[in-house]
């Protein structure tokens, strides 16, 4: 059974390395600022996401890249609902080359952080080039599947206003899907067939077992509301 990685291990390796540092404080003065917590993209889920770049990417992404993708990948964060939302991993790379030209980062660190970073987003539905991004889009398409993925799916469907499911037909057996309204239609219209996205053979294997979860969690919906799944 695959586990997740060692946080405490993560934020020694980011503590010995002044510039991941500052990445960090930045990442936490960016959630302080916020008038309205988001915890589907605060620090938590950055750390969780560079936790999972560093095992999709085992051996094949430098480490200290890695780690300052993650901790960048949401820093331009515009709300789910919002027009911007489909240019914020652009922005977000555009930040990201600043910030890393200013802590000494390298040109082609740079570039490949950036691209790892504008190619991630679902949204922007792009195929990373590289092994950086591959491992980045996977660690970050993971927190959108089991446990998490159950909680962040439930939260951001309330932050827009949202219902958890539809009451006359949770399953839309005879609707058109809604995710914008309903957040159990989201596990229909993405969540469960993002294991089938994964570019790397960890992220792949971890993907399916959160996606499990997600199922079980649906027959148990559907036992409580006395609705069978089609």
């Amino acid at each position: 059974m695959t586990h997740a990685p060692d946080a405490d291990a993560l934020l020694r390796r980011i503590a010995a390395d002044p510039a991941l540092a500052a990445l960090l404080a930045e990442s936490r003065a960016r959630d302080a600022a916020q008038t309205a917590p988001d915890p589907s993209h605060d620090t938590a889920h950055a750390l969780r996401v560079a936790a999972w770049t560093l095992r999709t990417g085992a051996g094949a992404v430098d480490e200290r890249e890695a780690i300052a993708a993650a901790l960048l990948h949401d820093a331009v964060n515009p709300p789910k609902n919002s027009p911007e939302r489909a240019g914020a991993s652009e922005r977000s790379a555009a930040l990201a080359r600043e910030r890393l030209a200013a802590l000494g980062f390298s040109p082609a660190a740079i570039e490949r952080v950036a691209a790892a970073i504008r190619d991630h987003s679902w949204s922007r539905g792009a195929e990373p080039a590289d092994a950086l991004g591959r491992a980045l889009q996977d660690a970050d398409r993971l927190e959108a599947l089991g446990a998490i993925g159950l909680l962040r799916c439930i939260s951001t469907g309330v932050r827009m206003g949202g219902d958890w499911f539809h009451a006359g037909d949770p399953w839309g057996a005879s609707r058109p899907l809604d995710d914008t309204r309903y957040s159990v239609d989201h596990f229909f219209s993405k969540l469960l067939g993002l294991p089938a996205t994964m570019r790397t053979p960890a992220g792949r294997e971890e993907a399916n077992r959160r996606a499990d979860h997600l199922r079980a969690f649906l027959v148990e919906l559907a036992r409580e509301l006395g609705n069978p799944l089609p």
